[in-house]
C-alpha cells in the first residue's frame, strides 16, 4: 500500500519504512508526526481525495534535521561593472514512514529504536593501541 501526501507544499509518494527528507514538518528528531494531507491511497482499491481524503494520515519518525548543499544565485551585468553572489542553503526534515492510516486511527507504532553500538573486537583494540 502506498500514499501521495502533501508536505511543504510538495507531493510525495510514499509507503511504509521509506526515508525521505521533507520541507515544512515540525518537531523534534524521534518524535512521531501525522501528515494529515494524503491526496490518494493506493494499493487494490485505490482512492482519491477531492482535494484530501477525510480521515487518512501518514504517521512518520523523524530522525534529524539538516541542511540541503549551498546553491548560488550569480548574476551579472556584462560592461556595466555590476554582479551580485548569493548563497542559500534550504533546511529539511528527513522523516522515516512508520504507518499508513485510515478511517481516523491513531499511530500505533513508536520510534524505532536506536542500534546499539557494535562491540570492538580485540584485533580492532590492538590496532588502535598501536597507531598511538
Amino acid at each position: 500500500m502506498f500514499a501521495v501526501i502533501k508536505a511543504g507544499g510538495k507531493q510525495y509518494r510514499v509507503a511504509e519504512d521509506q526515508v525521505l527528507k521533507v520541507e515544512g514538518v515540525e518537531g523534534e528528531p524521534g518524535t512521531i508526526v501525522q501528515i494529515g494531507e494524503v491526496i490518494m491511497l493506493g494499493g487494490d482499491q485505490p482512492q482519491l481525495g477531492n482535494p484530501t481524503i477525510s480521515g487518512a494520515s501518514v504517521a512518520a519518525e523523524i530522525i534529524e534535521h539538516g541542511r540541503g548543499p549551498k546553491v548560488i544565485a550569480f548574476k551579472k551585468r556584462r560592461r556595466k561593472n555590476s554582479r551580485r553572489k548569493r548563497g542559500h542553503r534550504q533546511d529539511f526534515v528527513l522523516i522515516r514512514i512508520s504507518e499508513i492510516l485510515t478511517n481516523g486511527a491513531k499511530p500505533s507504532k513508536g520510534p524505532k529504536p536506536k542500534p546499539a553500538p557494535k562491540a570492538k573486537t580485540p584485533k580492532e583494540d590492538d590496532a588502535e593501541a598501536k597507531a598511538e
